[in-house]
Order: structure tokens, then C-alpha cells, then sequence
């Protein structure tokens, strides 16, 4: 595979990977912010590197592209707001987006993940094992307990 279409599946592989955490996990913390940062960033990287596959033209999923990179900002834009429903609703249905985009590259017999799993299956169950060892690393790291804060304020010296 081209090193383009394989930066571009790594990078919808973490969106796949780590949508589900972050919609389902109830608590809205520091590890949800966190995660939900490599989330948009693989989000737009998956989306960008898009546009520049398409050897037979631009087709569907490339509309689905622009459309998600509009629904991941519009979600950006709703948090810093302080819109949660709307923060919600765009970045879940980007999400389900890419789920419909995988369903169809994955289902596709022209599609290159279905070449790659007939041609050459031992390493794309490499490729899915390091992708999902990063994102528990990721998700590892955006959990871990942060250390206490003593709340212990420098003083200026006595006299």
C-alpha cells in the first residue's frame, strides 16, 4: 500500500478506536479532553489525507470528508461555547460517519483494506494490534490519577 493510504487507515483506525470511549464514558474530565484531542487530530488527519486519495475521481466519501471536518468544527466551536448537546450530537454523528465510511471500504471489494486482508492478512493483524495497543497507551496516559496538588503556596520570606 501506498505510505498515504496507510497513514490514512492508521489514522481512521484511532478514530474508530477511541470513538467509543468517548462517547460512552459518562465522566466529562481532563482524560476526555485529552483523548478527544488525538480524536479530532487523527479526525482531520483521516479527512485531509482523503483528498488526496482518489484514483478514480472524487466519489461520496469525499463529501462525507468535507462534511465531517464541518461537523468536528462546528463541535469544537459548540464546546467552547459551552453547548454540550451540540458538542455532542456533531462529534457522535462524525463518528458514526466514519463508522459508515469503514463499513464501506471494508466491505468493498475494490476497496484497498479488502486487498490487503485477502493478499496479506498477518500484517494487517499487526497493523490493528499496534493500532490498538497505542490507543490503550493513549487511553492509559489520559486516565492515569494526576498527582495531588498540596496546595502549599510559595511565601515570600519572612524578615
Amino acid at each position: 500500500m501506498e505510505p498515504l493510504m496507510v497513514l490514512h487507515a492508521t489514522l481512521a483506525s484511532f478514530v474508530l478506536t477511541l470513538g467509543p470511549l468517548q462517547i460512552l464514558r459518562r465522566r466529562r474530565d481532563a482524560a476526555h479532553r485529552l483523548v478527544g484531542r488525538v480524536w479530532v487530530g487523527a479526525m482531520v488527519g483521516t479527512c485531509a489525507s482523503s483528498f488526496a486519495i482518489h484514483p478514480h475521481g472524487f466519489n461520496w466519501l469525499h463529501g462525507l470528508a468535507v462534511f465531517t471536518l464541518a461537523s468536528v468544527t462546528a463541535g469544537i466551536v459548540a464546546i467552547s461555547r459551552g453547548n454540550i448537546l451540540a458538542h455532542r450530537r456533531n462529534m457522535s454523528g462524525s463518528y458514526l460517519g466514519t463508522l459508515v465510511a469503514f463499513g464501506f471500504a471494508a466491505l468493498s471489494p475494490n476497496r484497498a483494506i479488502m486487498h490487503v486482508a485477502l493478499t496479506d492478512a498477518p500484517s494487517l493483524l499487526l497493523a490493528v494490534t499496534l493500532i490498538l495497543a497505542t490507543s490503550a497507551a493513549i487511553v492509559s496516559i489520559a486516565l492515569r490519577p494526576r498527582p495531588a496538588r498540596t496546595g502549599v503556596v510559595s511565601a515570600s520570606p519572612s524578615r
